[in-house]
């Protein structure tokens, strides 16, 4: 499924990409096997991570997307396009486009679905997206000589690049927003809110680390499988809008919090760690203080930021997510897992998959063993490329 095969004499199309250097290395990397290559552009942030040579700006209205496409599909006879993420507008609309061609096959980037030393690319699309099997007797019937081992080796990611070319990024798209004046990111495009932003992510990581460590510590001893953890995820994912029912972090908080007040046994805790993505951005920690106040439940619920993720989940009862990939991680360490959205790995066997949360609290099953093993696996031999987009290139596509 992510295998992309002989490309010499394709035409090959690269849209928005990670913001930074990686698809402009990939471009490089099809050209020297032969490939034509083309990059579509929607502001100055993409114009700047590209090969000027191919550059192609689009400029219209949002509503001119699917017919210009469509258009360059057709002229240039398109065989292959490369995208990262298929929830956004422009991304959407391509996708669509692309599958009504026969001869074209679609590619989508994201984060890795394991991490830190993986990034995701599938056919045709990503998470829920996603075209793997979620039947558990698929993976149970692979052949033991499907797996083989290969050396995974360290990606080193490092978050300085990712927020260096996300400044310039911003900046530059921006500052030169006249020459798209059409363009709609699927963000807000505010510079100087994402700086500040920035300063007070560092300010308030270092704030909090002492706490949160002493926490971490207290979680591998004292409150050792008498909790339950509940990763967040950032306030604007689209995992939370495309694949969820939820509209708002506040909104799974509650339908959380109230559950875990009413059915959880009296004597659990309930861990609550919010994404170190939205650490400048947002904290929930009033709104969960003020609803757990009303509950009754306060002196039973904790609230972190910085706390080590592997012993979050090592020491809990159960994970509670909407449909994080820390759920995949939480299934490694075979923690009981519910999922309260759609996600790629809800797979009955895996999860609690089709249990009431109400139920979860004290009902939950302990994720099969050999299951996993082989649906981890197949995700890494079909999903994952053995690299970061702001680390060591994967060795796959070289």
């Amino acid at each position: 499924m992510n295998k992309i095969g002989d490309i010499k004499d394709k035409n090959i199309l690269l849209l928005q990409g990670p913001m930074g250097n990686f698809f402009k290395k990939l471009d490089l990397v099809f050209r020297k096997k032969g490939a034509k290559t083309y990059k579509i552009g929607f502001n100055a942030g993409d114009w700047f991570f590209s090969n000027k040579d191919n550059y192609i700006p689009f400029r219209g209205k949002k509503e001119e997307w699917g017919e210009f496409i469509r258009n360059f599909f057709k002229d240039k006879n398109i065989d292959m396009i490369f995208l990262f993420g298929d929830c956004r507008y422009y991304q959407k609309v391509a996708i669509q486009e692309a599958l009504k061609f026969e001869n074209i096959e679609i590619f989508v980037f994201e984060e890795g679905y394991i991490r830190p030393d993986f990034v995701t690319m599938e056919k045709y699309g990503v998470n829920n997206y996603s075209k793997i099997s979620r039947d558990p007797q698929f993976y149970r019937s692979l052949p033991s000589d499907f797996f083989h081992k290969r050396p995974i080796l360290p990606a080193n990611p490092k978050y300085w690049k990712m927020a260096l070319s996300a400044t310039v990024y911003y900046i530059l798209a921006k500052t030169f927003l006249f020459r798209y004046p059409y363009y709609e990111h699927h963000r807000e495009l505010a510079v100087l809110k994402e700086a500040f932003w920035g300063i007070r992510s560092l300010y308030r990581k270092y704030l909090y680390m002492p706490k949160d460590k002493k926490l971490t510590q207290k979680l591998a001893t004292k409150l050792s499988k008498r909790y339950y953890f509940v990763p967040l995820q950032t306030y604007n994912d689209f995992q939370l809008r495309e694949h969820s029912s939820f509209s708002t972090i506040e909104e799974f908080l509650e339908r959380v919090l109230r559950s875990f007040a009413s059915f959880a046994p009296k004597d659990t805790y309930l861990v609550i760690k919010h994404h170190p993505m939205d650490r400048g951005r947002k904290n929930y920690t009033k709104f969960i203080d003020k609803l757990s106040l009303s509950l009754n439940i306060k002196d039973r619920v904790i609230v972190g930021h910085e706390m080590h993720l592997p012993t979050c989940l090592k020491n809990a009862i159960g994970t509670v997510t909407i449909n994080s990939t820390v759920g995949i991680s939480s299934l490694f360490h075979y923690i009981p897992t519910i999922t309260l959205g759609d996600a790629l790995y809800d797979i009955e066997g895996l999860t609690c998959k089709g249990m009431p949360l109400d139920e979860f609290w004290s009902n939950y099953k302990e994720p099969d063993k050999e299951l996993f093993r082989k649906f981890r696996y197949y995700l890494i031999e079909t999903t994952q490329l053995n690299g970061s987009f702001y680390g060591r290139f994967p060795v796959e596509l070289i």
